[in-house]
């Protein structure tokens, strides 16, 4: 009971402030206190249950869903490792085709019912495990795998007696960032023309201004999520009771690959995804006015008369996208890791921090968006804001798994010298949360262009967001089918440039990373 104490103080402290600033003179246009949330949820108890009844089963059956597809290509690609590459670039493009436009298309490919919102809940969450768990998959001592080959075992062996037991605390980090990201891709894949949901009540609050209403769903959302996300842990703390192992590598001589190769190594993915987009197309013989083929998304950029108009209104509206992106990214990143450093030097403060952290991203930002926008107002500084607050989570829940990852027998020592908490975190944790940060900071560069399209979408009425949105009102499958490449394309490039940062510095820190 003592240990629930904390966390509980924090909640109420959070609910009393919430019902203060929703007194303040004016609030009541933008913000709806806790007992505003309380009533409106007892008057429409029936209509939220069964919301949340069908929001939640397809959010839980693309999790589900995401998470299997992230375990089984993580597998592939260590069972195959020639193909690791390859399956890690295709990885990317897929989770990088914006929600925004993604789910139009999916709304006219599958028809009514659940389709879209389950395959966008699945395509939202896999690569957040995906991608750590790649990470934990390469973090095992380099004895271990000395020992299985000692026994004449090969690679599969290795794979599923060593990597496998290292990669379960980076898995479990990746399940707990993918909790709240399956929420939010099931409601905007209700936000394309379903009939019953969350999403469906949202849009319906939001048109109506109804503040007690969309505040109430942002409530529930964030409650769902926060229950998630703390059973995984639950689950994960019972399972993960050894210490972290000593990796032991030895540092690489390579300064990992260059931004050259990187980004020939994505151009080879885009061919393979070309050919792919190219043949299901054809294999279901999908009318060309809604699926458009490569050859038509260049035709309209580059060969048709009117080409250069289409790109100057692309690339114009990419160019305000990516100027609110990239400093609410920079930004999320370092909140998030700075907020886990801290509660690692003050580990009394994260009982009250933690609920904050987590409620902040929990809350989904298709319904808040638009208030917080009415709020900051248009400029850049609140659409900034929501794509900081999406990106920080995912990388404060990383960093702090990589921060425990710092093996016990190394920290002692540092005790047996006496050396303080900041030389302990200067010269172990950090090293050991590099990998971690770096995983995050990878699979929340495609969040950040899909929170600053939801901003544009549905708030601002700018940007690339925007210009999706209104072409698929209009039934413009060109521009929008275009605009989906150019966002992959735009992600992927600053993926590769990531990615040449990561290999010189995990060559150094984390060489275990690199073999």
């Amino acid at each position: 009971m003592p240990a629930l104490g904390a966390p509980f103080a924090a909640g109420l402290v959070l609910i009393l402030l919430w019902e203060g600033l929703a007194r303040l003179p004016g609030a009541e246009v933008l913000l709806a206190g806790p007992w505003d949330v309380a009533l409106w949820l007892r008057e429409n108890a029936g209509l939220m249950g069964r919301a949340l009844a069908v929001t939640g089963a397809e959010a839980a059956a693309g999790f589900v869903l995401g998470n299997l597809a992230a375990v089984a290509l993580a597998l592939l690609a260590f069972a195959l490792p020639r193909a690791e590459r390859l399956i890690a670039a295709l990885a990317l493009l897929v989770f990088c085709l914006p929600l925004v436009a993604t789910g139009p298309i999916l709304r006219v490919l599958y028809g009514p019912g659940p389709g879209p919102q389950i395959t966008l809940a699945a395509l939202a969450v896999y690569y957040t495990t995906f991608v750590p768990l790649l990470v934990g998959l390469r973090a095992a001592p380099a004895t271990w795998f000395d020992m299985v080959a000692s026994y004449g075992r090969g690679h599969v062996a290795a794979l599923i007696h060593v990597r496998l037991f290292a990669a379960l605390p980076y898995l479990v980090a990746g399940l707990q960032i993918a909790a709240p990201a399956a929420f939010l891709g099931a409601m905007v894949g209700e936000f394309t023309g379903a009939e019953r949901g969350m999403g469906v009540l949202t849009i319906r609050a939001l048109r109506a201004l109804d503040v007690e209403a969309t505040w109430a769903l942002a409530t529930v959302a964030a409650l769902v999520s926060i229950a998630v996300y703390a059973a995984i842990g639950r689950a994960g703390r019972r399972l993960l009771n050894a210490p972290p192992p000593v990796l032991l590598a030895p540092p690489s001589a390579a300064r990992g690959p260059s931004p050259g190769r990187l980004l020939l190594r994505a151009g080879l993915a885009g061919a393979v995804a070309l050919a792919l987009w190219w043949g299901a197309m054809e294999a279901f013989d999908l009318n060309r006015f809604f699926a458009k083929r490569p050859g038509d998304v260049w035709a309209f950029l580059v060969t048709r008369p009117e080409a250069g108009a289409h790109r100057a209104e692309l690339f114009g509206a990419l160019g305000e996208t990516l100027a609110l992106a990239v400093p609410g990214y920079l930004a999320g990143l370092a909140l998030g890791a700075a907020l886990a450093v801290g509660l690692t030097l003050a580990p009394r403060a994260a009982s009250l921090a933690m609920p904050v952290a987590v409620t902040l991203r929990a809350v989904p930002i298709v319904t808040t968006a638009p208030l917080i926008v009415l709020l900051m107002g248009r400029g850049p500084a609140g659409t900034i804001a929501l794509v900081a607050v999406m990106i920080f989570f995912p990388v404060f829940v990383a960093c702090l798994h990589g921060l425990a990852r710092a093996p016990g027998q190394v920290l002692d020592v540092f005790d047996s010298y006496a050396a303080g908490p900041v030389q302990r975190l200067l010269h172990a944790q950090l090293p050991a949360m590099l990998p971690a940060f770096f995983a995050s900071a990878r699979m929340s560069l495609p969040a950040a262009m899909l929170a600053v399209t939801v901003v544009e979408w549905l708030a601002t009425g700018r940007g690339v967001g925007a210009l999706m949105a209104l072409s698929a009102s209009l039934s413009d499958y060109a521009m929008l089918w275009s605009a989906v490449v150019v966002v992959a394309l735009a992600t992927v490039a600053g993926h590769a440039l990531l990615g040449a940062a990561e290999g010189r510095v995990l060559a150094r820190y984390a060489g275990e990373q690199l073999r």
